[in-house]
């Protein structure tokens, strides 16, 4: 990881910086490029509009974290509310959730027991379900409720991030089990020894996972693939390896809502789907910064605003 994104890491969990950067009247006006707004309806609005250019999105309540029951409780009522939505208004579209809103750090059977609702509702209106991964110490009771999920429900997946040096061995056993799997780079601060530390060691893992995942064994048992990047070379070493194994589904891309716009309309010419991860809500900061530490063309974007 580079110093100035490793910097912008550090200041996502500041409270003093969350303070100061959410008092530019710029900051709003960036924010509104990769975020359609704070409230539910905003996010629908926005979905619609991609539906509408032949995309597919995935809708993603920003906020990590509760503290007491209650808290999870309600934040399980905004999911099934999401799901609701995305019936009602007939969107071609899933939703992703945390489990540390679901009550994870009060412990793996809260955050299961809300998952569970979640997901029974979730099969009855035949809405798929992702499962989002947070920092490193919370990828064992992910996978592992992940896997508990799996026994009972179909259409619920996880995600992988290829800068933990762990990943490789956590594919194999998601290949085992067919499951469903967004790949992602990672956006969390992580010590080296459980991180790569060199941007160019995180796009390797990202490809070698990738092949990994849709060789023949994996596509034999039923994985489904989900390469989340803006990367547009990674973005066409994957269509390379599809077209010479001959595959036809079981793959999509995903991108993030206002990046990469010229890829996401690339991509969605192409033979594959193409999902756009649309985050909203109040608590904004902590994603913000993360999306600017990941990719310098928004670091960029933001400071020609901040700048102008």
């Amino acid at each position: 990881m580079n110093p100035i994104s490793a910097v912008i890491l550090k200041m996502s969990e500041s409270a003093t910086w969350q303070r100061r950067i959410s008092s530019w009247r710029v900051t709003r006006r960036v924010v509104e490029r990769f975020m359609p707004g704070e409230r539910l309806d905003d996010a629908v609005t926005a979905a619609q509009r991609i539906n509408a250019d032949g995309m597919s999105v995935s809708l993603n309540p920003v906020g990590e974290h509760v503290h007491s029951r209650d808290e999870a409780d309600e934040a399980t009522g905004a999911y099934l509310q999401i799901l609701q939505r995305i019936r009602e208004e007939q969107l071609d579209g899933n939703m992703s959730l945390k489990l540390s809103l679901l009550g994870l750090d009060l412990g793996v059977d809260v955050a299961a027991g809300n998952l569970s609702r979640i997901l029974a509702t979730a099969a009855t209106l035949g809405i798929f379900v992702r499962i989002d991964m947070e920092s490193s110490a919370y990828v064992d009771p992910t996978l592992e409720i992940y896997r508990d999920m799996r026994r009972e429900f179909d259409d619920v997946g996880v995600v992988i991030q290829s800068y933990l040096r762990r990943s490789e061995q956590d594919v194999e056993k998601l290949v085992a089990m067919g499951a469903a799997v967004r790949l992602v780079k990672g956006a969390y601060k992580e010590p080296p020894d459980i991180a790569f530390a060199d941007k160019a060691d995180v796009d390797r893992n990202f490809e070698r996972l990738m092949t990994r995942m849709i060789d023949e064994e994996a596509q034999a048992n039923g994985v489904r693939l989900a390469v989340a990047t803006h990367d547009r070379a990674l973005v066409e070493k994957a269509l390379t390896q599809a077209s010479q194994r001959g595959i036809e589904q079981g793959l999509e891309f995903q991108m993030l809502y206002g990046i990469a716009r010229d890829l996401q309309r690339d991509a969605a010419a192409g033979p594959f789907p193409v999902r756009i991860y649309i985050s909203y809500g109040e608590a904004w900061y902590p994603w913000f910064m993360r999306r600017l530490a990941e990719r310098p063309a928004n670091l960029g974007f933001f400071l020609k605003h901040l700048a102008g």
